[in-house]
């Protein structure tokens, strides 16, 4: 069933002071305004050197026939649906992680040119997955990618709880369609995580540099299986009930793994 995001004045107030809404506490004015921002306030929010702007989606818009990907290619115009979550949401993913997304945009680019507009291929998928639903996971002890691997989310998220609480292993979401189903508190997330590995403690932004350089060259996501499955919702301040053991056991979220399935490394840096 698709999901359809609750009308503006809908929306609880409460599930922006709780992750991962909380974490873009900076723009707060575009998202709990009573009005829609609009393309001005969106584009005034962009650094004067961007060479991406948005534009409302219209019908004289999409009368250029050009793909979604090829207008922002070739004319740095991200179409984007006015009074709209899933939009709005994309455009705050593109204020922060301007990079990431030209990257993706740079590899889609490459894949129509090779496939045209009607067939997609596994590089694509791979690439929309990580757009709609990424996340990027910094981990220091490769112990937790053990536990993860096996799908003991018990072991990971409950019996391991203080990691994600000391920053021994770190989430930074991406994907725009993760935020717009945290507008329903209710909603169990799971995102496409690719991870990073690091003995050391690095800033977030090294490990989205790194990781929008290999997207860039083609050397991370070229099938869908390097994406690895990750219930956000067992995280420490994601959901009201991760507090309670019994959370861990027996949420829908958690599945097992499926026989056969196997991920990749972590990526070093």
């Amino acid at each position: 069933m698709r999901y359809h995001a609750p009308s503006r004045e809908a929306v609880d107030p409460a599930v922006f002071g709780r992750l991962p809404l909380a974490d873009w506490r900076e723009y707060a004015a575009l998202l709990e305004g009573v009005a829609w921002p609009s393309i001005g306030q969106l584009n005034a929010c962009l650094p004067v050197d961007a060479l991406h702007r948005f534009v409302a989606q219209t019908s004289a818009l999409l009368a250029d026939g050009l793909h979604y990907e090829q207008r922002i290619a070739e004319r740095g115009d991200i179409a984007t649906r006015e009074g709209n979550w899933h939009d709005l949401l994309n455009a705050l993913i593109w204020l922060r992680h301007g990079a990431l997304k030209q990257a993706l945009n740079r590899r889609q680019i490459a894949e129509i040119a090779r496939m045209g507009t009607k067939q997609r291929s596994r590089p694509q998928d791979a690439l929309t997955q990580f757009d709609e639903g990424g996340v990027i996971v910094l981990v220091r002890d490769p112990a937790l990618l053990a536990l993860w691997d096996a799908h003991d989310w018990h072991g990971l998220f409950w019996r391991q709880r203080q990691a994600w609480l000391d920053g021994t292993i770190r989430v930074d979401l991406f994907g725009h369609a993760l935020l717009e189903l945290a507008l329903n508190p209710d909603k169990l997330l799971v995102g496409k995580a690719l991870v990073f590995q690091s003995a050391h403690e690095i800033e977030i932004a090294r490990a989205r540099a790194i990781c929008a350089e290999a997207i860039a060259s083609g050397r991370l996501l070229n099938d869908p299986g390097e994406l690895r499955p990750l219930p956000l919702s067992g995280i420490p301040g994601w959901h009201a009930g991760n507090a309670d053991e019994a959370f861990h056991r027996t949420t829908v979220c958690y599945q097992p793994k499926r026989v056969g399935r196997e991920y990749p490394g972590a990526w070093l840096c």
